[in-house]
Formats: structure tokens, sequence, C-alpha cells
């Protein structure tokens, strides 16, 4: 089946996300890229957005799953992410997510995790 990918780069958000004790006081920026592989079955329609998967409603569920609570561990947010989006999200065969932390280090422009997983 012909699929088609459809993605997000440098998503920039706030959340409580981190297990030192100056992490859990405060928010902090996160970068995420995802990438969504999508079966094609049927025609585009450009006149009927329910003829596509809307982008805007992945990026809700990206930013409601990283902003609903702490997290500890960037692994456990690139896993919860990446499983709502296949729970909530069918035609979705496979994800991949980059998720960042571009504050954790002065010396680098960025630290993350980075997760692919299909159905």
């Amino acid at each position: 089946m012909p699929t088609r990918r459809i993605f997000l780069s440098g998503l920039a958000l706030d959340a409580r996300i981190g297990i030192l004790e100056h992490e859990r006081r405060a928010t902090q920026p996160l970068h995420i890229d995802a990438e969504f592989d999508v079966d094609i079955t049927r025609d585009v329609d450009d006149h009927d957005i329910h003829s596509v998967l809307d982008y805007r409603r992945l990026r809700e569920a990206i930013v409601e799953e990283c902003t609903q609570a702490h997290v500890n561990l960037i692994e456990t947010l690139s896993e919860q992410v990446a499983h709502r989006l296949l729970r909530d999200f069918a035609e979705v065969r496979a994800v991949k997510l980059r998720i960042s932390k571009p504050m954790a280090f002065s010396d680098c422009a960025a630290v993350g995790v980075e997760i692919q997983i299909n159905r």
C-alpha cells in the first residue's frame, strides 16, 4: 500500500521534564521533530480536509502529551508520545520522534532521544 509521510519540524514547547532537582522546579524548553507514515487509502479531495490526516491533530496530541504532567526521563516521554500517536491515529503506520532539550548543556545545541515505532 502506498504511504504518505507527514512531518513536524522544530516544534517548540515548554514542559515539566527532568529527574534533577532544578528540573523538577520549573518547565524547560523541548524541541520536537516528528515523522508519520500514513497509508494512502483514498484520493485526496482538495476541498475536504477529512480526505487526509490533519497534521493539526497530530501536533495537538504531541503538545498535550508533553505538557500534561511532569515526566522524569526524556526516554519515558518519547515512548508515551509515540504510543499515544499510534493509539489515537489508526491510519499512522509508523512514528519517528526526536525530542531534545536545547538548554541541557551550555556547550552543545541540544541533547535528546530519537525513537521509531512501527505497527
